[in-house]
């Protein structure tokens, strides 16, 4: 990567930033490309140059910020972690996750923003399904999903575990919820009732 391009994916990045930012505190409408440029300290025509639309700008910015979490998951499924390790943080971090994203971006933008629906699904199904099918691969690998069971329906079991996972450490005292996050990997993985 020659000079021009580290600084364009710096401002880039910058730009990024500043967007999630302004979005988050005050919705897609309230927000102007003038206000980003000034706080990311770029000309609103370097905007306009690499994303062409606020709505552009937008959906990039959205998908960059879930590449990072998708990057974030893959180090943990790739670590030294024990499986159930490596579901507890990915769970944890998924719940958190959705929490920003439902506290943060409360007006849904996907009416304001062409398309955005859309390119969630090829998202998920280009780059969240996949990662998905690593970790079953990997569960599956090491004894802790049974060999039989299908992608779907442990994505599905997965998701549920998840949704409600959040909603109970939301609910909760942070610290008794800390303390019974094992107690959910251990449902997770065996259930009710263990052999």
């Amino acid at each position: 990567m020659n000079g021009f391009e580290r600084r364009k994916q710096k401002k880039t990045e910058q730009i990024y930033s500043v967007s999630f930012q302004l979005f988050s505190q005050h919705g897609f409408q309230k927000v102007s490309v003038n206000e980003i440029a000034h706080k990311a300290k770029v000309s609103p025509a370097t905007i306009y140059n690499y994303f062409g639309t606020k709505e552009q700008l937008y959906s990039d910015m959205l998908m960059n910020w879930m590449d990072k979490q998708l990057e974030q998951y893959g180090n943990i499924l790739d670590s030294g972690l024990s499986f159930p390790e490596k579901t507890k943080e990915i769970m944890l971090s998924e719940a958190k996750n959705l929490k920003i994203l439902s506290d943060e971006f409360q007006k849904d933008p996907s009416s304001e923003v062409s398309g955005l629906m859309q390119m969630m699904e090829r998202y998920n199904e280009q780059k969240v399904l996949p990662f998905f099918m690593k970790f079953v691969a990997t569960g599956k690998q090491e004894g802790y999903i049974h060999k039989d069971q299908t992608e779907e329906l442990t994505m599905m079991y997965f998701t549920m575990f998840k949704n409600e996972m959040g909603r109970y450490l939301e609910s909760s005292n942070q610290e008794h919820a800390t303390r019974s996050i094992d107690q959910w990997v251990e449902l997770f993985f065996y259930g009710l009732r263990r052999n």
